[in-house]
């Protein structure tokens, strides 16, 4: 691990937050289960899939993979399947992440860790780095990536999930939100490809209060008001996303 000491916890991940940094909390475990509950009944799968083919396009034997803000493991267990001599690192800032990204694949490492504090591999050694709804550090990544590397990210439209935006006070995205993510990743990255997923899913009452508690939202509406008891008991929903793929800009190398 690159410049820090380490503790391996017994739930099987690598710790690298000390002193002030452990008391970063990130998402919560009702989160997660949220956020476990709605992938297992894979509305989610089509984004998945999508991430996995930008993530592991000509990647050759060996590969090492990296997902920042991991969550629970999906993105990273989907793409080590379809890459069966790759390995990857789970990176996240929540200790009950860290214990799920442990036991989300045979083949993935669990790393509790602040990725804005830096990622914890030597420069250069990374095959492709993935971001889904996730915060990222563009210098970090820069730095991370081999110079043939693809920084992949994935990042929710202005439409993903509209029809539930108003009637259940979620937070809202910015529909500048591609441009303003071109604007920060500027200088040190090129845009290689993008592709929008953007189809309808089929919600009924419990996947509702799954999405409302497994992202943001769940700090500003709760999963138990009348606003969601008032939903049908099925719901056409959005799912809109764009998959951005990244490659080093050549002198953010030299």
């Amino acid at each position: 691990m690159r410049g820090h000491s380490f503790d391996i916890a017994k739930q099987g991940y690598v710790g690298l937050l000390t002193g002030a940094s452990t008391k970063m909390t990130g998402d919560t475990p009702a989160m997660l289960d949220a956020r476990a509950a709605f992938q297992r009944r894979q509305h989610f799968t089509p984004i998945a899939a999508a991430v996995t083919r930008a993530v592991t396009a000509d990647t050759g034997p060996g590969a090492t993979l990296l997902e920042i803000g991991a969550g629970t493991g999906y993105y990273t267990a989907d793409a080590l399947d379809a890459a069966p001599t790759a390995t990857a690192i789970a990176v996240d800032v929540a200790k009950p992440a860290a214990r799920r990204c442990a036991r989300a694949h045979e083949r993935a490492a669990a790393v509790l860790a602040d990725a804005w504090l830096g990622l914890p591999v030597r420069d250069g050694t990374l095959t492709a780095v993935l971001s889904v709804f996730a915060p990222r550090n563009p210098d970090e990544v820069a730095r991370a990536l081999a110079p043939e590397g693809r920084f992949v990210v994935a990042t929710p439209t202005d439409r993903h999930l509209g029809e539930l935006i108003g009637p259940l006070g979620m937070v809202t995205v910015d529909p500048d939100k591609d441009r303003r993510l071109d604007a920060a990743l500027s200088g040190r990255f090129d845009v290689a490809d993008r592709v929008l997923i953007e189809y309808p899913m089929e919600l009924d009452r419990a996947d509702v209060a799954n999405v409302v508690g497994m992202g943001p939202s769940a700090f500003h509406a709760g999963t138990d008001d009348s606003r969601l008891a008032a939903v049908a008991d099925t719901t056409k929903v959005t799912a809109s996303v764009l998959v951005s793929t990244y490659r080093v800009t050549p002198r953010a190398h030299s």
